[in-house]
């Protein structure tokens, strides 16, 4: 678990990390480099899934051997879809990264929402939704592999 208390923002206790993965962990299916070593390291702490509609058909071949469950969502409400594997780990107990449209839902949800930008950017949605933007996947893990960045950023 990461227990985090920051500041008039709350004490986090975090035992699930959820991450989109087009736009999000990886660019046209394919991962960012540098973020399996930080997956691994955040594994020891968190439980972490990785939820995707699987754009581009390469999700279980680019995370074979990863730290981390797969969830593969049908076509249909993926907003929704991704909302309701949120509440059932306990929306009180998640950090959420993403980028689209259908991830404002559980970023809002989650104890802590992060929005990320790669390559296909950022929808508007989801930047409000989030309690913290970052330039990158990569910068978004390190965030979380370094809990006071958090508390000097959310703390007021």
């Amino acid at each position: 678990m990461l227990n985090i208390d920051i500041p008039n923002f709350g004490q986090l206790q975090l035992e699930h990390l959820v991450m989109d993965y087009n736009g999000t962990l990886a660019v046209d299916g394919e991962q960012i480099l540098g973020t399996r070593r930080r997956v691994d390291k955040l594994s020891e702490h968190v439980q972490v899934h990785v939820i995707t509609a699987d754009t581009f058909g390469k999700v279980t071949a680019e995370l074979e051997g990863w730290s981390c469950s797969i969830k593969i969502l049908g076509q249909d409400d993926q907003v929704g879809q991704k909302l309701a594997f949120v509440h059932e780990l306990g929306a009180e107990r998640c950090v959420c990264i993403g980028n689209g449209r259908n991830d404002r839902m559980m970023l809002e949800a989650a104890a802590l929402g992060l929005a990320v930008m790669l390559e296909e950017g950022t929808c508007r949605e989801c930047l409000l939704a989030a309690d913290i933007a970052l330039p990158g996947i990569v910068p978004a893990l390190d965030l979380l592999l370094n809990p006071l960045r958090l508390t000097a950023t959310l703390r007021s």
